[in-house]
């Protein structure tokens, strides 16, 4: 996975895959100091990933500022992210494009589970297994 920097913030892209439907995601920050992984409810809503308002829990997602934003957190089954498959994943889900322009936030708990690998001086994140 390749990171750009735009306007100083580090922007990686990547594909997810659900129910046997795959979208690339552009637009996506790559963030180590948010706790949980987020996507835009209407990016994922592509591939037949949508709030579970029935098993979710609501959650609030804190930005600089302290200005907050409500999304849904649930568990989901045998998703892939980029090049992991993940048999079970809590991630969130919200509104995030339209206030902040990003289609998703990858958080610290995907680069832990997945071991994620960051070279900063090339720019480039691998994962454990690679």
């Amino acid at each position: 996975m390749q990171i750009q920097m735009i306007h100083g913030l580090p922007i990686v892209s990547l594909s997810i895959a659900y129910n046997h439907r795959t979208i690339e995601l552009t637009d996506v920050l790559f963030d180590t100091g948010c706790a949980a992984t987020v996507f835009d409810t209407d990016a994922l809503a592509v591939i037949g990933l949508y709030p579970d308002f029935i098993n979710g829990n609501v959650k609030r997602m804190y930005g600089i500022g302290g200005t907050s934003e409500a999304c849904y957190e649930q568990l989901v089954h045998n998703i892939r992210i980029d090049s992991v498959i993940l048999p079970y994943f809590h991630l969130q889900l919200g509104s995030i494009h339209e206030p902040y322009g990003f289609n998703g936030i990858i958080g610290i708990d995907y680069m832990l589970r997945t071991g994620l690998k960051v070279d900063f001086d090339k720019l480039e994140i691998s994962y454990a297994s690679t």
